[in-house]
C-alpha cells in the first residue's frame, strides 16, 4: 500500500512539476507591438493643469492663456484682480472660501521669491479650516500640478513672476544674442 501512494505522490509531483516549471516567455513588447504612454495634462478628462508660466501670465493644459494673476481651480480658471503679494488680503481670497466642497488646500504662488503674505491673512485662511501652502509660483505651480492630478480639493492662487529663471536653451541664446550686439558695436 506504501508503494502505491508513493508512486501516486511520485506521478503526481512529476505531472503537476512539468505544469507549473513549463513557461513562456512575456516580452514588454507583445500585444499590439507598442508601449503606449499618458500624458496626463493631455488627457481629456483630466483637471486644469499648469503647462507652464511666465512674466506675463500663464498657460493651462487646455490651451488657454490667462493674462495677469490667476485664481485657479481643479476644472475652471478665473482672473485674479491682485498684483502683488502685498495685495493678498482676506477680501482678495474670499472667493476660495465660498467653495462647496470646501478646499483642503490653498496654493498661494506670491510672484517671485522673498514675498510675504501677511500673518493677518494666513489667521483668517486657517480659521477656515484651510490649509495653506505660500510658495514662489514656480513651486506652486507644480503643487498645484500634483495635489491635482491627486484629485485632492485644491485651489490656487498664482501672481505671474517679475523674474524668470532662463533655462539652458534661452541662456545660449541670450549669450548668442549679447555676442552679436557686441560684434555690431565695435
Amino acid at each position: 500500500m506504501t508503494s502505491f501512494i508513493c508512486r501516486r505522490i511520485s506521478s503526481a509531483l512529476k505531472t503537476n512539476y512539468t505544469r507549473f516549471h513549463t513557461f513562456k516567455r512575456h516580452y514588454s513588447y507583445e500585444g499590439d507591438g507598442k508601449t503606449t504612454v499618458t500624458i496626463l495634462n493631455h488627457e481629456v478628462d483630466s483637471p486644469l493643469m499648469i503647462d507652464s508660466y511666465s512674466r506675463t501670465g500663464f498657460r493651462l493644459n487646455n490651451g488657454m492663456s490667462v493674462v495677469g494673476p490667476l485664481a485657479l481651480f481643479p476644472k475652471s480658471a478665473l482672473g485674479w484682480d491682485v498684483s502683488s503679494a502685498a495685495d493678498i488680503t482676506p477680501e482678495s481670497l474670499s472667493a476660495f472660501m465660498i467653495l462647496e466642497p470646501k478646499i483642503e488646500i490653498l496654493v498661494i504662488g506670491v510672484g517671485d521669491h522673498g514675498q510675504q503674505v501677511s500673518s493677518e491673512t494666513k489667521k483668517f485662511i486657517q480659521k477656515k479650516g484651510i490649509n495653506l501652502e505660500i510658495l514662489p509660483t514656480e513651486h506652486a505651480c507644480t503643487t498645484f500640478n500634483f495635489l491635482n492630478v491627486e484629485k485632492r480639493y485644491v485651489a490656487a492662487a498664482l501672481i505671474p513672476p517679475t523674474f524668470q529663471k532662463l533655462g539652458q536653451n534661452e541662456e545660449a541664446v541670450e549669450a548668442r544674442i549679447k555676442l552679436k550686439k557686441e560684434r555690431n558695436i565695435l
